[in-house]
């Protein structure tokens, strides 16, 4: 039995609603993180996806109550930090991580100066050299300079790509030397009005640079990955790792090999022997434990396996604001914010920013622990970031269609 066969409510004999609810209660969403660092909390559930909108903000809020101001305190202070990770994308990670997600990004920007040498002629040599040169300008600067203030500060050392490289998403050879310098931890990217969820950055100097003494081969980088993903999404398949590292087949199951993992009969989850117990023991509470999540809230996104979180009533809702056709149960990705109880999606959610308030369409009876999960996280929105976009695109227009049918259904 797969992952995806949930028809019968059971995965390798365990109900599914159990399943959900520790892969919820690993995530902290079940209180157990209330009151955490946001670097603790990191740690234990798992890197927050950043891509330039609301999530870091609303996964922390979700599982330890934290507040914008604080979350910003930890980003100044550096116990967290916005950094390419596994697969080149971006995550907001805690301080033990750096390194490690450093290592297992550094082949994105080398993938891209070497792109930039096939399509556009760009040197390697000329690359480094700018690379030398952003780096004296930022230790000169005493303090941030952002890409247009970095571009002065080196003179004619950043070339125009031309035509062609805007064509390719490249105008200078900036951004090369901008993405090997942090995938090396010499430089890093810091918001311009130390918020996650705007898109604005300057680059300091790191120093010392958490890669000093970190060994630089891939491979240890891969198992120590593996060692925390597990802890963070099992049960899980090593196809669901696959998904969150970017390896390679070959490359997942070496990276596995070492942790001894456990499978959870009659499926391909895998679960580490340090958990195996506790899983077994486990049992889903009673009561529910909602959480108003972003669409790309780990939950979701460490496994990547969406109907694994809906239940098959649920599956063939159509998708708010969507054209005609598409249901839920089909997407690969949530299509807005999610409301979730004990680790299962029991609504969607979207912020409407010219009445100020949470638009939502429920799954289930809204009881009073719903309607004050729905206030709480509503003030939060309004009182500390003022909008939830899913992603640095999003926009009250572009989701109106989205809260417009949101509000039909109601």
């Amino acid at each position: 039995m797969t992952t995806a066969q949930t028809t019968t409510q059971t995965i390798g004999g365990v109900p599914v609603a159990r399943v959900r609810a520790w892969w919820a209660h690993r995530q902290g969403l079940d209180g157990s993180l209330e009151g955490a660092s946001a670097a603790a909390a990191l740690e234990s559930s798992g890197w927050a996806r950043s891509v330039g909108g609301s999530g870091p903000y609303l996964g922390l809020f979700a599982r330890t109550g934290l507040g914008r101001a604080a979350v910003d305190e930890a980003v100044a202070r550096v116990d967290v930090h916005e950094l390419p990770a596994a697969r080149g994308c971006t995550y907001v990670l805690p301080g033990t991580d750096y390194a490690l997600g450093l290592t297992l990004g550094a082949d994105t920007p080398e993938g891209e100066v070497a792109s930039a040498e096939k399509h556009l002629g760009v040197r390697r040599g000329e690359v480094e050299r700018l690379c030398a040169a952003v780096v004296d300008a930022l230790t000169g600067a005493g303090g941030p300079l952002d890409p247009a203030g970095i571009k002065d500060a080196t003179g004619n050392a950043v070339r125009s790509l031309g035509e062609g490289g805007r064509k390719r998403g490249l105008a200078t050879t900036l951004p090369l030397a901008l993405g090997l310098l942090q995938a090396r931890g010499e430089i890093r990217r810091v918001p311009l009005n130390g918020r996650l969820d705007q898109q604005r950055y300057a680059y300091v100097r790191w120093s010392p640079s958490p890669l000093e003494g970190y060994p630089p081969e891939p491979g240890p980088a891969r198992v120590e990955l593996a060692r925390r993903w597990f802890q963070w999404a099992a049960p899980a398949s090593l196809r669901h790792f696959r998904w969150f590292s970017g390896l390679t087949a070959a490359a997942a199951r070496d990276a596995v090999e070492p942790l001894g993992l456990v499978p959870l009969p009659g499926t391909d989850l895998l679960l580490p022997p340090d958990l195996a117990d506790a899983f077994a023991a486990y049992r889903e509470p009673a009561e529910p434990r909602y959480a108003l999540v972003a669409g790309n809230d780990g939950l979701h996104l460490l496994r990547r396996d969406l109907p694994l979180l809906i239940a098959p009533a649920d599956a063939q809702r159509p998708v708010p604001g969507a054209k005609a056709g598409r249901v839920f149960g089909a997407e690969a990705d949530p299509p807005c914010h999610l409301v979730t109880d004990r680790g299962r999606v029991v609504g969607f959610w979207e912020y409407d920013t010219q009445r100020h308030e949470i638009v939502h369409q429920l799954f289930v009876p809204q009881d009073a622990a719903l309607r004050a999960a729905v206030a709480r996280t509503e003030a939060f929105v309004r009182e500390q970031l003022g909008d939830a976009r899913g992603f640095s695109l999003d926009s009250p227009k572009t989701r109106a269609p989205r809260i417009t049918a949101m509000r039909e259904g109601q």
